[in-house]
């Protein structure tokens, strides 16, 4: 029982106590200050998590629409060709079209100026060939020869005008 008397033995037992009394509550400090910091970075995960979830569903949904605004880019470009196109072929036929008619009048003007051309030259030779017989009948005709002339032109008359 010399260990009973033995300071050094009660400052182990002293410190046993201490360490048993001062374990509990510390064990549930060190314990809850673990697992509040454990929980702290399970929630920051799950916020990570959550917010990395969120960024493709974005990501995702920003692809989708440059798809879409490509395929609308393409048909807009497809309608615009098939427009060029189409107002091309329209502006041509309308060109075709305006020829055409300028050919027609060009024509029309042509066989006018010729009528007019064939009738001034009619009327030049009538007037030729009348200068011409009054010029061979002044020479050729007397004056009993031009009476009975007259009288068988107003016989004639009648029928001519019928």
């Amino acid at each position: 029982m010399a260990l009973l008397h033995n300071p050094e033995f009660w400052v182990l037992v002293a410190g046993v106590i201490f360490v048993a009394v001062v374990w509990k509550p510390a064990k549930r400090a060190i314990v809850g200050s673990l697992d509040e910091r454990a929980q702290r970075i399970r929630s920051e995960l799950d916020e990570a998590e959550r917010l990395r979830r969120e960024a493709e569903t974005l990501l995702e949904d920003y692809r989708r629409r440059q798809q879409a605004a490509q395929q609308e880019a393409a048909v807009i470009v497809a309608q615009a060709r098939d427009e060029a196109a189409h107002l091309a072929e329209r502006a041509r036929r309308e060109l075709d079209q305006t020829l055409e008619r300028r050919r027609r009048l060009a024509e029309e003007r042509i066989a006018q100026a010729e009528a007019k051309a064939a009738e001034e030259i009619r009327a030049l030779a009538v007037d030729l060939a009348i200068a011409a017989s009054r010029q061979l009948l002044a020479a050729e005709i007397d004056a009993a020869s031009g009476a009975r002339l007259i009288d068988a032109a107003i016989a004639e008359l009648p029928r001519g005008l019928q």
